[in-house]
């Protein structure tokens, strides 16, 4: 057992860091400027200029594999490199990705929809989440019904991240209503659904900057070659979406709480109260040391859930601590370093106030609180974890 990164591994995080210092970071006045005027944070045009930039240094396609252009970085990196990006909240995301389940297309499919997305040509979406199916899944109501050599999509999904800007949508369906009622997991096929083919998306207004969309799907009709992976085998196929990513939101949490943390750190030493800087009380040397154990905590985890990924394991037990626990600790230290900070914490001079909003929904999206613990319940009473042992 090695707990330490390699010499290349240390070389990566600090190409990162630079990056985000240099490039990221000083764009955080401009976001918060452009938010606060309901625009994006940062234009299309300034995101394809930072990934180009990104691209000079080696990362483009950090985890896309290697026979598609990418740089496939494997996941413990990709958790070291996320947690780097997550010390801004600057909406950075690397060039040439495409979400995993587009891999599963045919040739045909991934000639015209996964290589233009991993070339940045396209942008994808998947949509799973209804009005009344949110973490409960197998409560979808999005019917496809068959019409010659078409299919005919009708209903409504919400809370779609990147649905107001994609070009198609990856959408899960049933297709069989009685598999569908008697398992409440078959009977549900995923279709690759461009927008052209006429489904409309509208933008919903959040707490945060975060935008999701509703897409609603009126008679939409659909190729049978758009099927993507089996027919009535779409419901593994949102699985692997949901879960894949689950990990990486205890990742975010970690990178945006140590930036934090130093922020307070670095203000408790500044600012005095009553002729003594606020680093000499007692109540907020307490709120740093919690923080920073919690912080290291979750970093664990998530490293722990990304190298079972890297080993080809079921790291589904992993992610679902990783996410609860990370999840829950951005909450606890965004809370405190505001405290720290007092009244400027809640103005939006900081940003605290901004990732204060952003970071109550990583309990939220992806599985709740209330479905990990279900996970991690169920997975060691069943036996599929077991206490003591290295998974």
């Amino acid at each position: 057992m090695y707990l330490r990164l390699t010499d290349e591994q240390k070389m990566i995080q600090q190409t990162i860091r630079k990056f985000v210092e240099n490039e990221l970071i000083p764009l955080e006045n401009d976001v918060l400027k452009n938010e606060r005027e309901s625009k994006p944070g940062i234009s299309p045009e300034k995101l394809m200029e930072l990934q180009l930039k990104a691209k000079e240094f080696g990362f483009w396609g950090i985890n896309t594999p290697e026979e598609y252009g990418g740089a496939d970085i494997g996941q413990v990196m990709m958790a070291i490199v996320t947690i780097e990006v997550a010390k801004t909240f600057v909406p950075f995301k690397f060039g040439g990705y495409a979400d995993n389940i587009l891999y599963y297309g045919n040739e045909e499919q991934k000639k015209k929809y996964l290589i233009p997305t991993i070339n940045g040509d396209k942008k994808s979406c998947f949509a799973i989440t209804e009005p009344n199916a949110g973490s409960d899944t197998r409560n979808i109501k999005m019917i496809a019904v068959k019409e010659g050599d078409e299919w005919v999509l009708n209903g409504e999904k919400t809370f779609i991240t990147g649905g107001n800007d994609a070009d198609f949508v990856m959408v899960i369906a049933i297709t069989d209503q009685e598999k569908h009622e008697s398992t409440g997991r078959d009977g549900v096929t995923c279709f690759i659904v461009d927008r052209e083919m006429g489904w409309k998306s509208e933008y919903i207004h959040t707490m945060g900057e975060w935008g999701p969309a509703a897409l609603v799907f009126d008679n939409v009709r659909v190729p049978e070659e758009n099927i993507l992976g089996e027919i009535n085998g779409g419901y593994n196929l949102g699985l692997e979406w949901i879960g894949f990513q689950r990990w990486l939101v205890g990742a975010r949490a970690v990178g945006m709480g140590e930036r934090l943390l130093q922020m307070a750190i670095e203000y408790a030493k500044e600012r005095e109260t009553f002729g003594r800087p606020l680093a000499d009380r007692q109540a907020i040397q307490w709120q740093i040391a919690d923080s920073a154990v919690e912080i290291e905590a979750a970093k664990w985890l998530v490293l722990n859930a990304a190298f079972t990924l890297d080993q080809g394991e079921d790291n589904r037990y992993l992610a679902s601590m990783a996410k609860l626990y990370g999840a829950n600790i951005g909450n606890r230290v965004v809370d405190r370093v505001m405290q720290i900070h007092g009244g400027m914490g809640y103005t939006r001079e900081l940003p605290i106030e901004r990732w204060y909003r952003e970071a109550r929904l990583w309990r939220i999206y992806d599985g709740t609180d209330e479905i990990q613990r279900m996970i991690i319940s169920r997975s060691l009473l069943k036996g599929h974890a077991k206490l003591g042992q290295f998974v």
